[in-house]
């Protein structure tokens, strides 16, 4: 039990370093004049979704179900009173593991909304999506009924009986559904698609990659809560699949570029990460190989979706977690194993029919349609009354002076607009008019 104990703990933290690794993953990928605003984004996720997990989300994710496999009892564990002092595997540490799900889930939305958000904006939705999206859907996927206990949980886990080892679901379509709906609303940046707009710092990037890969490895084998042979084929899934995934990212590139770049070898590593969480603990080699492989060059491919269809997610967090999420909790049906997991499925590869996919699909979307839905109707609420976006004048002259009144570096000893700019606030009245359709 000790054992068990120190690794879902150590897991916790494995996971908590995935928030500065993914800030720095989305920060390398922005514009230099944004990289400050899109660090604050994913810490100010921390320290919201935080207080908020402790003091109710923890009781609507996995409090007893008041509301037919939808709700947990959001009072009966009101700042985790009664977890406090018992059992660490099922008390204070398993609410602790999940917290970083919590805060990782909401931080990945901030990626496709990067450059053009008011921050206090950013918080209030980021504080009313968990609380309204992110702890119930926690609930359906992740609260398992405990018969001895006599506490029901959530309706994709029980009734429906879908598997996702890791948030497949919970996690990344729910969270690439939500960036998706939130681009739509608040619309594209100030001069995209016409406009160049690479990352400024791709070192950067691979470091938040490195530290996602690493972290990820808590993400999943921590999910087993034991150290125990199920961690042991989650851990080494997550190295396959993600290593097959970067594989593929490159050869697309390859083939439709004529070269293979750093930014794709570290969207590859996420999109195989993605793809894997909610089958590391079900599928076998040849299955997380499979899955990881097909998710690279399926990734790849619809990051460019958004050039086709006109929706700006800045940093491809449709392409990557919804694509991604989807095809690894789809793919369940077809390389589950119960030869690596009896708790598992036999997919159509292994023997079974297409009940499991079938089921897949019905978990998948719905938390893709319930997510998408409430996100349209939260954003709305937030324009039309806080404002979501920041002028358009701040937007082009940089977006970390106008909301935290910094920036994320210093050129030539000094600071200010016209530094940043380099021709001030007039640089950027003749850059809108130039960015105007």
């Amino acid at each position: 039990m000790e054992g068990n104990t120190a690794w879902l703990f150590t897991s916790a933290a494995l996971v908590l370093l995935m928030v500065p690794g993914l800030a720095f993953f989305y920060g390398g990928m922005v514009r230099s004049k944004s990289v400050l605003n899109m660090l604050m984004m994913s810490f100010g996720s921390l320290g919201l979704i935080g207080v908020l997990w402790v003091i109710y989300g923890y009781s609507i994710a996995f409090g007893d179900d008041v509301g037919g496999g939808l709700l947990g009892n959001p009072l009966e564990a009101l700042g985790l009173s009664g977890l406090m002092g018992g059992d660490a595997l099922s008390g204070t540490g398993f609410a602790a593991f999940q917290a970083m799900f919590a805060i990782l889930t909401v931080a990945l939305i901030s990626g496709a909304v990067a450059d053009r958000v008011r921050f206090g904006s950013w918080l209030l939705f980021a504080g009313l999506w968990a609380t309204i999206v992110y702890f119930p859907v926690a609930h359906w996927v992740f609260a398992f009924d405990d018969e001895e206990s006599g506490v029901a949980g959530g309706w994709i886990a029980n009734q429906l009986g879908a598997l996702d080892f890791a948030g497949g679901t919970a996690v990344h379509i729910n969270a690439g559904a939500a960036a998706l709906a939130l681009v739509l609303v608040i619309g594209k940046r100030v001069g995209w698609p016409k406009e160049p707009m690479k990352p400024h710092n791709l070192p950067f990037v691979m470091l938040g990659a490195g530290l996602l890969w690493f972290g990820w490895f808590g993400f999943n084998a921590g999910s087993a809560l034991a150290a125990d042979n199920i961690a042991g084929v989650a851990f080494i899934n997550t190295l396959t699949a993600t290593s097959a995934a970067m594989l593929g990212w490159l050869l697309i590139e390859r083939i439709r570029d004529g070269h293979a770049t750093s930014l794709g070898a570290a969207s590859g590593v996420v999109a195989g990460l993605v793809a894997i969480t909610p089958a590391c603990a079900f599928v076998d080699t040849w299955g997380a190989l499979s899955i990881g492989a097909i998710a690279g060059i399926l990734c790849a491919l619809a990051v460019g979706l958004k050039y086709r269809f006109g929706f700006d997610d800045s940093l491809d967090v449709v392409g990557v977690h919804l694509v991604g999420g989807l095809v690894g909790t789809l793919l369940i049906g077809f390389f589950g194993t119960v030869g690596v997991n009896e708790g598992g499925a036999d997919g159509l590869f292994y023997g079974g029919d297409l009940s499991l996919l079938g089921k897949q699909a019905v978990g998948a979307f719905a938390v893709l349609g319930y997510s998408f839905v409430v996100t349209v109707v939260l954003a709305l609420i937030i324009k039309y009354t806080l404002g979501l976006r920041v002028e358009a004048e701040d937007e082009v002259i940089g977006i970390d002076e106008a909301e935290h009144a910094e920036t994320g570096y210093e050129f030539g000893g000094s600071r200010g607009r016209g530094v940043l700019s380099g021709t001030g606030v007039a640089g950027a009245a003749k850059k809108l008019e130039e960015t105007k359709p």
